[in-house]
């Protein structure tokens, strides 16, 4: 097993295992203000219950999240070095002002969330969490910041002897299109994976017969609105950002869709079985002119395939293999899209128990709504997957192949990335074996316990 390969097993592992805790910290930062602001206005004791219930899994959820994120920070200098020295000039800027300016915001601001009830008056003190949640926002915007840049890099220049990209214009990466695509679609899948958590443990509890009943009657209410109306932003956001790919990254569609010929009108792959080294169907079920109204909202308009693009890059940026894997990129995109299609049922389905008033659940219907809180992981981690794999051979696209970005063997062995790989291993599911323990203890045990 060469570098390259451990290097990007590493990171694939570290980033996908911390990108577990990110979006629930996300989406439950602003479900917890949610609730504190609704006590503050209210006076109801009900809506302080459960924001100090809601805010203990946050906190727990945070705290692993933070150890889980320093990691990446070293891997960028150790594993990634030709990576960093090619755009350090670029990303380190947001990945500073990430952890200088929001992770400081958000965390001092916890601090004084903790510790200051009864001590604050309640409006200072719920403004606390809304900032805590408005760190956790620009924290998650910083690094997309970062992110894009490599999905789509603008405001640069190459230095004279082409060794790395240069800064040339701050605001081109703020407003970079990409960024507007990915930044409303990862703050909705915040949204979404708290609401269905939400979901998940409310009805656990009212199936249960708690005497809580009131105050998780409450909380269902909460987070089945929370949890549409994310489902809801989600697939626009998705949508919006696939339509942006075809002008940023057309061999991503391509590959998520094992169109291997150009098509007017495009046609969209309910299932396909291919051969990746011939490029062509062994089978596939398809529905003609779906593709092209995704991306144009007509039913005609031509997406390039797989073999013209191919063609193209080679041309454009030398001999060389510019498909990603197409298994890895066909796949992880169902898995996302139907993972959104089953949230935007079960969000209903909960809507429609709520408008009812009807809080009683079959079994069928409770074993829904309780395992229904693991879609928006496989959704998070499939669409993560897609992004990053889908751009390969590319680590920053158009500028610097993968192979490019690691470190020589050199100066980090094999067999020290092999190593600190084992080794990630086994803390990080000591830690997530912790978070999940801390976790369950703390939803299960209710309200009174958070107090």
């Amino acid at each position: 097993m060469d570098t390259l390969f451990l290097a990007r097993t590493q990171f694939a592992f570290t980033s996908i295992f911390h990108f577990f805790f990110i979006p629930l910290t996300l989406g439950l930062s602003i479900f917890t203000a949610i609730l504190e602001t609704a006590y503050v206005k209210t006076g109801k004791e009900k809506y302080k219950h459960l924001t100090k219930f809601w805010g203990t899994l946050f906190l727990i959820n945070f705290a692993v999240g933070v150890v889980t994120g320093i990691v990446m920070e070293f891997e960028f200098g150790m594993n990634w070095s030709g990576y960093s020295r090619f755009v350090g000039d670029i990303v380190g800027v947001p990945l500073a002002i990430e952890t200088l300016l929001a992770f400081f915001i958000e965390s001092t601001f916890i601090g004084v969330w903790v510790f200051g009830w009864n001590k604050l008056p309640k409006a200072l003190h719920a403004a606390s969490i809304w900032i805590v949640a408005l760190g956790s926002t620009l924290s998650a915007f910083w690094i997309l910041v970062a992110n894009s840049f490599m999905q789509s890099p603008v405001g640069y220049k190459m230095a004279a002897n082409g060794s790395q990209a240069e800064m040339v214009d701050f605001f081109a990466l703020l407003f970079n299109p990409s960024l507007w695509k990915q930044f409303p679609h990862v703050l909705a899948g915040g949204v979404v994976t708290a609401g269905f958590l939400v979901i998940a443990v409310s009805s656990w509890h009212l199936r249960k017969g708690t005497k809580e009943r009131n105050a998780f009657e409450t909380s269902l209410k909460f987070g089945a609105i929370y949890a549409f109306i994310g489902t809801v932003l989600v697939v626009l956001a998705g949508h919006a950002q696939m339509q942006n790919l075809l002008t940023t990254q057309p061999m991503k569609v391509a590959a998520a869709e094992a169109l291997w010929e150009s098509e007017n009108p495009a046609s969209f792959s309910l299932f396909t079985i291919g051969d990746e080294k011939g490029l062509k169907d062994v089978f596939s079920i398809r529905v003609p002119g779906m593709l092209s109204f995704l991306a144009y909202n007509a039913f005609e308009g031509e997406v390039k395939g797989i073999k013209n693009l191919q063609k193209e890059y080679a041309a454009q940026y030398g001999p060389g293999n510019y498909i990603p894997s197409i298994v890895t990129a066909y796949w992880s995109f169902r898995f996302m899209v139907g993972a959104g299609t089953l949230m935007l049922f079960v969000s209903l389905l909960a809507l429609y128990k709520i408008i009812k008033e009807n809080y009683t659940f079959s079994p069928l219907v409770g074993a829904l709504l309780f395992w229904s809180l693991l879609l928006p992981w496989i959704a998070n981690s499939s669409g993560w997957i897609l992004a990053e794999m889908g751009r390969q051979p590319w680590i920053v696209f158009g500028l610097l192949k993968t192979e490019n970005g690691v470190s020589p063997a050199s100066v980090v062995s094999s067999s020290e990335l092999l190593f600190s790989l084992a080794v990630f291993v086994v803390i990080y599911a000591a830690l997530a074996g912790t978070d999940l323990f801390l976790l369950k203890k703390y939803a299960s045990a209710g309200i009174d316990n958070a107090e």
